[in-house]
């Protein structure tokens, strides 16, 4: 089940789902089409994309590969089938919660991630679940943006947090490559692609 606060950020989510691409249409064109491709060229075998959102990365995906995206927000989910007949790789879409995912242990091949981990309610618990349903051979592939390590800035980020959050559920604070190893994840390789706020992170299950 979820808590209140995964509601909470899951209603804010489907509210703004109309207009999430338009939102996020200025970084689109500024950097994260470019930076999608780079976390797509990873991928192989059977594929679960966590948090696909309006489905922003199925332009991406390659020949041969099985995914399956999730997202908790039906409304999101609603904008990513409207996108499915441009491409020709299957993709099931599943509305389920990061943090309480239904698949078996060991079931998929690479995970992967954009711009997810600043709004799931409970960081760890997604990435523990991220671990646990990777198998053991397995990869997983995070773009994300995450709390600048410079001061002023830092501390900035963390002055005006709330507002994002408030609007639709994102934290632009999150300290996500320190999350992932603490959830047991084993880093592989830590990239900083777009300034030191945007890093690629590459994993293993532990």
């Amino acid at each position: 089940m979820t808590n209140d606060h995964t509601d909470r950020i899951k209603k804010r989510y489907n509210r703004v789902a109309r207009v999430y691409d338009l939102l996020e249409a200025p970084m689109e064109l500024m950097a994260q089409g470019r930076l999608r491709e780079e976390v797509f060229s990873h991928v192989e075998g059977r594929v679960l994309e966590v948090g696909i959102g309006t489905g922003k990365n199925i332009d991406y995906y390659p020949e041969g590969v099985k995914v399956v995206g999730i997202d908790f927000s039906e409304k999101m989910l609603e904008r990513a089938r409207e996108k499915l007949h441009r491409i020709d790789v299957k993709i099931d879409l599943i509305e389920m919660d990061a943090q309480d995912m239904t698949f078996a242990d060991n079931t998929f091949d690479t995970l992967v991630t954009t711009c997810v981990f600043c709004s799931v309610p409970d960081p760890i618990k997604g990435l523990k679940e991220i671990n646990r349903v990777c198998k053991p051979e397995g990869k997983v592939i995070m773009l994300e943006h995450v709390r600048s390590k410079n001061l002023v800035l830092g501390k900035f980020m963390d002055l005006i947090n709330p507002i994002p959050v408030r609007l639709w559920g994102a934290n632009i604070n999150r300290k996500t490559v320190e999350n992932v190893r603490e959830a047991g994840l084993k880093i592989v390789e830590v990239k900083d692609v777009a300034t030191s706020l945007v890093k690629l992170i590459i994993a293993k299950p532990s």
